[in-house]
């Protein structure tokens, strides 16, 4: 017997549509990619959303087609993702840090018709035009003023096409809950990207679980910043959550600038602010050199790559901030876990818990395996291979029948390795390709990363794994020192002899001006492995 219960479609209009007829009045501010500061409300998000609907339809755009979008957080870029997929469309989140070839490849896997992009993000377009095959034209999110000469054909102001359309209640398609919705492709760092197709009942109910409060749990007092770009995993959901949740929104733009993002923060009240540990890290040493604070903001999300514990510690200590570490990645619509400790814990306690991965939100599930697949009992103190699968974890990879992402269990393959507690806490260990074993045993460079970051004169540590004569392998440290420190490399080992075990202690210590990251934000250990060779003693050494 059925239960009598009416039958709605969870569908990404649905989400701007009550947005705007019951927040309709809260602000979206956003930073321009001129430089300017833009406001407006949902209500007008929604009128041109629906304007960018008609728009695509007179373009031709059907049901299914994909549309690729290059942008950085502004309200321009935030409409397409209800314009485009409310037409039924799919939004083809482009990464504008992937390199050409990767850049190329994804917009031809994915076969879109349009490109959308901020007009900064023009001159990738025009260096690979020549390789994109499917391509018909380029919708310039910007007044008609502010596009430059460009070589690319079929340049179209995306201000002139939605003001053309007089139709602010144009009706979004007829869709169905598990129709796609947004592609978006895995950095590709060991191989070609691969394509994760999201429907619209996994992107309305991973926003669901962003707003619960045992994950980031905003709500329509609070004012959410994601610094994160909406390039990542959708923006970690925050295009779908800010508006379910009726919170204040404001999106930075493209300038990285610690003090306009410090602006933005004290000047708009933020409370809850999302961005890779790069980011705390550099806005960390902005106020310590500035002598400010960070006004209003209570909560930061963090994920993409572990938080330093001291980290942690100092946003709390000296700024009144708590920090979540969330763990999630394309394949699981970003965020799955969130790093919150229990009630009557101690300090020190409850930092532990949070410079761990945490624990899954309700619709998600997550196990480690061993080498044979099977299940990793929780009492057991032994690394495993991470599985995740849940409502919106992905089942498979678009147009990719030769690569699986799940197991024949059903789980998602993550590459990750790591340990669940009997508290049912993930710690993370490492990547599959970046895990260190040395004389047969496993080190954990996040371990080691986080313990060298916790030293007074490191701003930012790296760890990889270098061969080794006699052990096979053996963890190199490279690290960023703070501003104005002539901290050695002994020096810092003989601070971790304090902190780690022995035999875990790096072969060597190198300092450099700056630690490279991928389009994601992630520590890019492939870079690093190409600049640090074996020498003779089996101890890295930077190449020349």
């Amino acid at each position: 017997m059925h239960g009598l219960m009416q039958q709605r479609q969870l569908t990404i209009s649905s989400v701007i549509d009550y947005a705007s007829q019951v927040y309709g009045d809260v602000e979206v501010v956003s930073r321009t990619i001129e430089g300017s500061i833009h406001r407006y409300t949902y209500r007008d998000c929604a009128r041109r959303a629906h304007r960018f609907a008609e728009a695509l339809d007179r373009l031709g755009v059907k049901a299914g087609d994909r549309i690729g979008g290059a942008s950085w957080n502004h309200y321009r870029y935030l409409e397409t993702f209800y314009g485009v997929t409310g037409l039924g469309a799919i939004l083809h989140t482009i990464n504008p840090r992937l390199f050409a070839e990767q850049l190329a490849y994804t917009i031809n896997h994915a076969e879109d018709r349009f490109i959308i992009a901020d007009a900064a993000c023009l001159p990738i377009f025009e260096a690979c035009r020549d390789r994109l095959t499917h391509v018909e034209g380029y919708i310039v999110l910007s007044a008609p003023e502010h596009i430059p000469n460009t070589s690319l054909q079929n340049v179209i102001c995306y201000d002139d096409l939605i003001a053309d359309s007089g139709d602010d209640q144009f009706p979004w398609a007829n869709v169905d809950e598990w129709d796609g919705s947004a592609l978006c492709y895995t950095s590709g760092t060991t191989g070609d990207p691969k394509g994760v197709l999201y429907s619209h009942r996994s992107c309305v109910l991973s926003a669901y679980a962003f707003n619960m409060p045992n994950a980031v749990g905003v709500g329509f007092r609070d004012t959410l910043m994601p610094i994160v770009p909406f390039f990542h995993g959708n923006g970690w959901s925050v295009p779908f959550a800010a508006p379910m949740a009726g919170a204040k929104l404001v999106l930075p733009g493209r300038d990285m600038d610690m003090a306009k993002l410090h602006e933005l923060i004290v000047g708009e009240d933020v409370t809850v602010a999302l961005a890779v540990p790069t980011i705390w890290l550099s806005m960390l040493e902005h106020m310590r050199q500035t002598g400010t604070d960070l006004g209003q903001l209570a909560k930061i999300v963090t994920g993409g790559s572990a938080p330093p514990r001291a980290m942690i510690a100092d946003y709390e200590s000296d700024y009144g901030v708590t920090i979540s570490h969330a763990w999630g990645m394309t394949e699981t619509s970003a965020a799955t876990t969130f790093s919150h400790p229990p009630n009557g814990v101690s300090h020190d306690a409850a930092l532990d818990v949070r410079v761990t991965q945490g624990r899954p939100v309700f619709g998600s599930e997550i196990r480690v395996v061993d080498d044979a697949g099977e299940p990793v009992p929780r009492d057991r103190d032994a690394p495993g291979e991470l599985r995740a699968r849940g409502f919106w974890v992905a089942s498979d990879y678009y147009n990719a029948p030769d690569k699986p992402a799940v197991d024949s269990n059903g789980w998602l393959i993550t590459g990750d390795i790591g340990k669940i507690g009997p508290d049912g806490n993930l710690r993370l260990t490492d990547r599959a390709k970046d895990v260190i074993k040395s004389g047969g045993e496993w080190i954990s460079s996040i371990d080691l990363e986080n313990a060298a970051a916790g030293h007074p004169d490191i701003v930012e540590a790296a760890v990889i794994a270098v061969p080794h004569e006699r052990w096979q392998e053996r963890p190199f440290l490279i690290a960023v020192r703070r501003q104005g420190s002539a901290v050695t490399g002994a020096e810092v080992l003989a601070w971790l002899s304090k902190r780690v075990a022995k035999w875990w202690l790096p072969e060597d210590v190198a300092f450099t001006d700056e630690i490279p990251h991928t389009g994601t934000g992630k520590i890019d250990k492939m870079a690093l492995r190409k600049q640090f060779v074996a020498g003779k003693s089996g101890f890295a050494t930077g190449q020349t």
